[in-house]
């Protein structure tokens, strides 16, 4: 690769990085400008019905009003969906405290009890049809809801009241998903062919989204006269073709399920909170205040490899076990495998979803993935190595270290693909693309195999772009002439990885736009800083002013606290041999604290298994550490690995110290 082009493609990551922080401080802007939130209702049902009765997203009446009263009372404004249009189009600002309503399905409670209450409060809402259930082809997913007629729908249509959108026409369904038959949203899922054995092409999954939205604007406008503006998707789902379709169809505002607030810059994907369980006015009250945001992460971390036999009735039954294993721990979050590493060496030598690049072991990640969240109720993170990969690639790919007087293929921990070489580069997104296209994931696990030591990567390749583009010498020893000038190689390297796990990221946004991201993080970084060099890693966030920063260090340098959503910290006193283990996670737990959100963003994820002995930590160790962490007031714990076959830890010590209340 020339000098010239490795400038080119350096000045392009710099400007997508600029861009990217100009588009943050506008939405920020926009934040504390037009700031509302949006409430999500479903069937709005009798207050006398019996409390067994109702589906787990009905709200009665009573409740119902009682919300209404308490968001008047307490100052919030009822918005309409023109308001926000307008606020978007810089017309006019929303106020302060602003509410959007919005009701999904169709049901034909809206009629006849929320719009009475619309009319005597005057107050805007949205409803969201369902083209093949109003019509009668399919039936509401509860037996017995009764839905809205045409007349009804252009009543509401006339009082200027009530804002129509799309819940699409025929896409509030599940399709089979993959070899298993998982049945999964029809809007954002690539149809799996269980006869022809192979999923549906990406032009096929294109065609099928555009004609779908289309055909649901256009009935909307055919029987109630209005054409809708609004795409509301079908169980929250959504991805960029299924945004773009919505555009096309002449609906620029869609909504989603995550909770938290919006502002006028966020009209593509409006963020909103889900009634259920029939909250009262003061569950309702904490519901709104809080977001149900920053909820504390329980995490257990699963290896593929220990659920997977080559005799499917053997995975199913170790599945089976491990996903009524974590429900009864009443864990919320599972980091899950996504390769796998049959010779324990660190590095994936296949992987558990479709794609081209590496070998596949089995297509299981989307069906225990799916398996957990539907039935246990997480939160799946897959986990996947950011450059260990193994499958018979060119050495020029791969890191080079400098050993014995020169640079050669480099064994050190990991065999990692060179951030440096745009072929490795390509290899690696397009695996990150292809999980995001096959696999219902909530968030993407970083491998601690991102990291280069203070003497890698010395490719020509590296080099040359080291000192090109962050003017840095380009022999090694004088790289490692000083204490200054390795710690700038380090953090430079340290700053293009984390560049680099965004761009992953990204690729899997493009299918999965919800998802977070967390990063695996060497403990030793974290107690002592200087020596971030030998990784490449780095706790910290700050941003340079140009004054504070060296010639040899990176301006805007940010670090691990900064490009992800979770920093998870290996806690493992064992592993570090330490003989004050409970003086040892303290330090840790110090060092991260004295950094802004450094205990709100971290995992500590303790260990189960000593790995040098192969021994499990006994059960009181393990509960005592944990002890530890929650009289430290750590925000979110994990541990690895779980072991469903030996019960390790054991299934009732997680349900007593591990497990959280239900959210409200």
């Amino acid at each position: 690769m020339s000098r010239l082009n490795i400038i080119m493609l350096s000045k392009l990551f710099k400007l997508i990085f600029l861009l990217g922080f100009l588009a943050k401080f506008a939405a920020v802007a926009h934040a504390e400008e037009h700031h509302f939130i949006v409430l999500n209702y479903h069937d709005i049902v009798k207050a006398d019905s019996p409390r067994s009765s109702l589906n787990a997203m009905d709200v009665s009446v009573d409740h119902f009003e009682e919300h209404l009263l308490w968001l008047k009372k307490n100052g919030y404004k009822i918005v309409s969906v023109q308001n926000v249009l307008d606020a978007a189009a810089g017309k006019n600002s929303i106020p302060d405290k602003s509410v959007l309503l919005t009701f999904d399905d169709g049901y034909q409670s809206f009629y006849t009890r929320v719009f009475p209450l619309l009319k005597k409060y005057h107050y805007p809402a949205t409803v969201a049809l369902i083209g093949t259930w109003i019509e009668g082809i399919d039936t509401p997913d509860e037996a017995g809801k009764q839905l809205l007629n045409w007349s009804q729908v252009r009543e509401m249509v006339k009082s200027g009241l009530v804002e129509m959108a799309s819940h699409t026409y025929d896409l509030h369904k599940s399709v089979v998903a993959n070899p298993q038959n998982d049945a999964q949203a029809a809007a954002v899922t690539r149809l799996y062919d269980p006869a022809a054995g192979r999923y549906e092409t990406e032009e096929q999954y294109r065609e099928r989204i555009h004609l779908a939205l289309r055909k649901s604007a256009e009935f909307i406008f055919q029987h109630a006269g209005v054409w809708p503006r609004v795409m509301v998707w079908p169980y929250g789902e959504y991805n960029s073709i299924a945004l773009e379709a919505s555009r096309e169809a002449g609906m620029p505002m869609t909504m989603g399920l995550i909770d938290g607030f919006n502002t006028v810059a966020d009209i593509d994907v409006l963020r909103r909170l889900i009634m259920t369980d029939n909250p009262d006015v003061r569950q309702f009250a904490e519901i709104v205040g809080k977001l149900r945001t920053d909820r504390p992460l329980r995490v257990a971390r699963l290896d593929m490899d220990f659920l997977y036999d080559k005799n499917p009735k053997q995975t199913e039954l170790n599945i089976e076990a491990e996903v009524q294993r974590i429900a009864n721990a009443h864990i919320n979050t599972v980091f899950l495998q996504a390769y796998s590493d049959s010779d324990g060496d660190g590095n994936a030598d296949a992987l558990y979803f479709p794609n081209p690049y590496m070998p596949v072991k089995q297509d299981l990640l989307n069906h225990v993935a799916w398996q957990l969240k539907t039935r246990a109720g997480v939160n799946v993170y897959a986990w996947l190595p950011v450059f260990a990969y193994q499958n018979g690639l060119p050495d020029a790919w791969y890191v080079q270290q400098w050993k014995d007087g020169k640079a050669q293929k480099s064994n050190r921990i990991y065999t990692r693909l060179s951030v440096f070489q745009p072929e490795a580069r390509h290899f690696i997104t397009g695996l990150y693309e292809d999980l995001g296209q096959y696999c219902n994931v909530d968030g993407i696990l970083f491998h601690q195999d991102g990291v280069l030591s203070d003497y890698e990567d010395v490719s020509a390749v590296a080099l040359a772009f080291g000192h090109d583009v962050w003017g840095l010498p380009d022999q090694f020893e004088k790289l490692h002439s000083s204490p200054q000038m390795r710690m700038a190689w380090a953090q430079h390297k340290n700053d293009l990885i984390n560049q680099f796990t965004d761009e992953l990221a990204n690729r899997v946004r493009a299918n999965r736009p919800p998802i977070k991201t967390a990063r695996k993080l060497h403990a030793l970084p974290l107690l002592k800083s200087d020596s971030e060099e030998w990784p490449a890693q780095s706790f910290k966030a700050e941003l340079s002013s140009p004054s504070a920063q060296t010639k040899l260090m990176p301006f805007g340098y940010k670090s691990f606290l900064a490009h992800y959503d979770y920093v998870v910290i290996e806690s493992t006193p064992a592993i570090e041999k330490t003989e004050k283990p409970e003086q040892w996670l303290t330090q840790l737990v110090d060092a991260a604290a004295r950094y802004p959100e450094g205990l709100k963003k971290s995992v500590f994820e303790l260990q189960t298994v000593n790995w040098e002995t192969r021994e499990k930590i006994p059960s009181p160790l393990f509960i005592e550490q944990l002890e530890l962490l929650r009289k430290l007031r750590v925000h979110h714990i994990g541990y690895y690995p779980d072991d469903v076959y030996l019960d390790q830890p054991r299934l009732k010590d997680l349900q007593k110290y591990f497990s959280l209340p239900a959210l409200p």
